[in-house]
C-alpha cells in the first residue's frame, strides 16, 4: 500500500474543550489544554489512539522497516568491547553482546585481564523493565565500592545503589528519587554525596550519605533556593576535592570540600555575580578556573589553594575561540575549544607552554574519552566525522604523537563510496552559516536528489559532524544529508549563541531555512528536502515549517518543544524558571510578543504543512508529552498538513525514547522509512 492510499480519515480527533489563557498579549483560546492533564479521562485513550494510527500507517511498510533495520544491524559489530582503561589498580572496560540491548561493565587487574570480572551487567538490571537507564557510575577512591544509579520509566527519577565489588553484591543502601547530577565519594569511602530535585525536577539539594545508614538520616549540606539555578556535584580528577556547582543559564557559583575532610563546612570560591560564569578544578599546587569574566569566549585562570577566589590569567581570551572544557592532569591541562565550527584540543604544560594537538583538518567531532588517571602523559580522545568511524587515540603530550588504539569496524560498507564537504550558506542578513554535507559518490549534485537537513541551534550546544551507520541507508538510496550549524548553537563562539537566543531566537529558524535554500540551489530537488530535529531542535523544525510551510517536503519533529508560551508561562513545570534566561519570560513584554511570534503551536493555521512524523515520551520531564500532542491535535483539526501526519508517543519512556539499542535501531529504521515512503 502506498502512502497516498492510506486512509487518513481514520486519524484520531482530539476533543475540544473550551479553555482561555489570560496572557500579556491578550486572551488566548486553547481547546486542547486538557491534554496537559495526564489524569484527564481522555488523555491516555487519545495517546493510545494516535499510537494505533501510527502503527497502522507503518504496518504496510514493515518489509522495508525490517530491511533497513537489518542494514543498520549488519553495519554494527554487536559483540564489541571498549578499549581497556586504567584507573587506579584496575583496568576497566565495557562490552556489548549480540542479542543484548545494554552494556556490561567489567574490570581486571591487568590490561589483558580487564574483561575478567563483571561489576555491573545492565542487561540483568534491565530485565524486569520495559525501560532502563543507567545514570551515575562512580567508583570509591579505593575501588572497593561502586555507586550506581538507574531509572526505569524515562522520568529521570533515579535510585542510587552501592555495590561492594569485593563480593559483587549491593549493600542495603538505597537512595530513592535522586537526580542524575553526578556523585562524589569521600576519600575513605565512608560518605557519598548526591543530589535530589524539587517538585519541578530542578536539582537543588546536596546530601551527605553515610554508607550503611538509612536515607532518612542523610545530612543536607547545600540547598539552592534560587529557582533559576541547578546544582551539580563532582570530584576533581586529582581525587582531592569535591566541587558543588550551582549554575543558571548565565551565572554560576562554586563551593569546595576536601575529600579528606568530608564533614567540614563548604568553602566558597567566588560569590555569584550576574552573567559571570565559571568552573573550577584542581591542578596540583593550584586551582584552575574557566570563566567568561571580561572574556566573552572564556579564558583560563589559576587560583591559590588557600584563596580560590583570587584569579590570575594563564590562557588569555581570544575572540571567536570559545573555550568549552578544561581537564587537568598532574603535569598538564587539556583545553578543548571551538572556532569556525571546528573543534580543537590544546595542552598547557606546567611550564606555561601551549601545544595544539593534531586532530585533523576536516570537520569532525572530538570527545575527551575516558582517561581518569591523574598521573599520566597520555590524553585519550575519540575522533569521528561524517565519513570517519569513531577512532580512539592515545595522544602522548610530551612527544605530540598519537596512536590509534581502536577504530570502529563498519562491516558491509565501503566508506570510499561517499563524499563529504563543508559549505557555507548565506543567511538573509549576510551571516555565513556552516553546513556539513554528505552523499554517495553516485548521487548527482544537480538539484535532483532528495535530502535531509538536521539541526539544533540552542543552549550554546555545538553539534559536531558525527558518524552514523543508519545514515548510510539513506545515502545508499540517493539522498543528500546535511548538518546545519545555525545561530543559537556554540559552534562559532559565544556571540554565535547570543545571536540565536532570547530576542534573537528567530535567527536560528531563518538560518535553517536559508540552509535549506542553499541545498535547493546546489544539491536537492525542489520540494524534496526534509527537516529534522529533536527537543529544542524540534522547536526549530516547528518554527521553520510554520514560517515557510512550502519550503520542505517532510518534517521530523522528535519530542518537540512547540507549546512555547504555555510551558514558559507555567513555573510549576519542570525546567520553566531556569529556562527563562534561554527563551525569555512570556509573562512580560517584550518577551511575550516575541516568543508568541514564533511559537509553533500558537501560530498553527490552516496551511499546507509538509508531511510530518512527531514523537513524544509520556514520562518526559524535559518536553512534556502534551506539547507535541496538542500540536498534532491542532494540526489535525485544521487539516493543516500535506498527509501523512503521524504521531507516536512512547508510553514507557522519556525524552530519549526507548533504551534498548535494538529498539533504538528499529525506531531509526521507521524514521528513515517514513522519509523514503514519501518519495515512492
Amino acid at each position: 500500500m502506498t502512502t497516498s492510499a492510506f486512509d487518513q480519515t481514520s486519524a484520531p480527533i482530539a476533543p475540544q474543550i473550551p479553555f482561555v489563557h489570560d496572557r500579556v498579549t491578550g486572551p488566548t483560546q486553547d481547546p486542547w489544554s486538557w491534554l496537559s492533564n495526564r489524569d484527564h479521562p481522555e488523555t491516555i485513550p487519545y495517546l493510545n489512539a494516535e499510537n494505533e494510527f501510527a502503527d497502522a500507517w507503518f504496518a504496510p511498510h514493515a518489509p522495508l522497516i525490517d530491511q533497513i533495520f537489518h542494514e543498520i544491524k549488519s553495519r554494527i559489530v554487536e559483540d564489541d568491547t571498549s578499549v581497556p582503561m586504567q584507573h587506579g589498580p584496575w583496568w576497566y572496560l565495557r562490552q556489548t553482546l549480540a542479542g543484548s540491548g545494554y552494556s556490561i561493565h567489567l574490570r581486571g587487574a591487568t590490561r589483558e585481564t580487564a574483561g575478567s570480572t563483571v561489576i555491573l551487567d545492565e542487561n540483568i538490571e534491565a530485565k524486569p523493565y520495559e525501560f532502563f537507564g543507567l545514570g551515575a557510575f562512580e567508583l570509591s577512591h579505593d575501588h572497593n565500592l561502586l555507586a550506581w544509579s538507574h531509572e526505569t520509566d524515562g522520568s529521570e527519577r533515579f535510585t542510587i545503589r552501592v555495590r561492594d565489588l569485593r563480593t559483587n553484591t549491593d549493600l542495603a543502601d538505597t537512595l530513592v528519587d535522586t537526580s542524575n547530577a553526578n556523585l562524589a565519594w569521600s576519600s575513605d569511602a565512608k560518605y557519598l554525596f548526591y543530589i535530589t530535585h524539587d517538585d519541578a525536577m530542578r536539582p537543588d539539594k546536596v546530601w551527605r550519605h553515610t554508607i550503611g545508614d538509612a536515607q532518612q538520616n542523610d545530612a543536607m549540606i547545600f540547598e539552592e533556593s534560587d529557582e533559576r539555578f541547578n546544582v551539580n556535584v563532582s570530584s576533581t580528577r586529582s581525587g582531592e576535592w569535591i566541587i558543588i556547582e550551582s549554575q543558571s543559564r548565565i551565572t554560576s557559583e562554586c563551593f569546595l570540600l576536601s575529600t579528606n575532610d568530608p564533614l567540614h563546612s563548604l568553602i566558597p570560591v567566588r560569590a555569584r555575580e550576574q552573567a559571570i560564569e565559571y568552573r573550577i578544578d584542581h591542578w596540583g599546587d593550584r586551582f584552575v578556573v574557566l570563566t567568561n569574566l571580561d572574556a566573552v569566549d572564556f579564558r583560563v585562570m589559576s587560583a591559590p589553594l588557600d584563596n580560590p577566589g583570587t584569579w590570575t590569567e594563564i590562557i588569555p581570551h581570544v575572540a571567536g575561540q570559545r573555550i568549552n572544557t578544561i581537564e587537568p592532569f598532574r603535569d598538564h591541562l587539556v583545553v578543548q575549544d571551538w572556532q569556525e565550527a571546528q573543534q580543537r584540543l590544546r595542552v598547557l604544560h606546567q611550564d606555561g607552554t601551549l601545544t595544539t594537538l593534531h586532530t585533523g583538518i576536516d570537520p569532525h567531532e572530538i570527545t575527551l574519552d575516558e582517561c581518569p588517571e591523574w598521573e599520566t602523559n597520555i590524553v585519550r580522545y575519540a575522533h569521528e566525522s561524517l565519513l570517519s568511524p569513531n577512532t580512539v587515540f592515545d595522544h602522548n603530550v610530551l612527544t605530540n604523537e598519537r596512536d590509534a588504539i581502536k577504530t570502529q569496524v563498519v562491516p558491509n560498507t565501503t566508506l570510499a563510496d561517499y563524499i563529504t564537504t563543508r559549505e557555507w550558506a548565506i543567511a538573509q542578513d549576510g551571516t555565513r552559516v556552516p553546513l556539513d554535507i554528505v552523499r554517495h559518490k553516485d548521487t548527482p549534485v544537480d538539484g535532483t536528489a532528495p535530502g535531509l537537513l538536521y539541526g539544533y541551534g540552542s543552549y550554546e550546544y555545538a553539534i559536531a559532524p558525527w558518524f552514523s551507520v543508519a545514515r548510510l541507508s539513506l545515502l545508499d538510496r540517493g539522498w543528500v544529508w546535511a548538518l546545519a550549524h545555525p545561530r543559537g548553537g556554540g559552534e562559532c563562539g559565544r556571540n554565535w549563541y547570543l545571536d540565536g537566543k532570547l530576542l534573537n531566537k528567530k535567527n536560528t529558524f531563518s538560518d535553517m531555512n536559508d540552509c535549506a535554500r542553499h541545498l535547493y540551489k546546489n544539491h536537492v530537488a525542489t520540494g524534496k528536502l526534509a527537516v529534522r530535529g529533536g527537543s529544542a531542535g524540534g522547536l526549530m523544525v516547528g518554527a521553520c515549517i510554520t514560517s515557510e510551510p512550502s519550503l520542505y517536503g517532510a518534517a521530523i519533529a522528535e519530542v518537540p518543544f512547540v507549546d512555547v508560551i504555555s510551558s514558559m508561562s507555567d513555573p510549576s513545570l519542570p525546567l520553566t524558571i531556569n529556562e527563562w534566561e534561554e527563551w525569555g519570560d512570556p509573562r512580560s513584554e517584550p518577551s511575550a510578543s516575541y516568543m508568541l511570534s514564533y511559537s509553533p503551536y500558537d501560530n498553527t493555521k490552516a496551511d499546507a504543512y509538509p508531511p510530518m512524523l512527531v514523537t513524544a515520551g509520556l514520562n518526559d520531564p524535559r518536553v512534556s508529552y502534551h506539547e507535541p500532542a496538542k500540536w498534532v491535535a491542532k494540526l489535525r483539526s485544521l487539516g493543516a498538513t500535506r498527509q501523512p501526519l503521524i504521531f507516536k508517543c512512547e508510553m514507557d519512556a522519556g525524552h530519549a525514547g526507548k533504551s534498548d539499542r535494538y529498539d533504538q535501531w528499529r525506531d531509526e529504521a521507521k524514521v528513515l522509512v517514513f522519509l523514503l515512503a514519501l518519495q515512492s
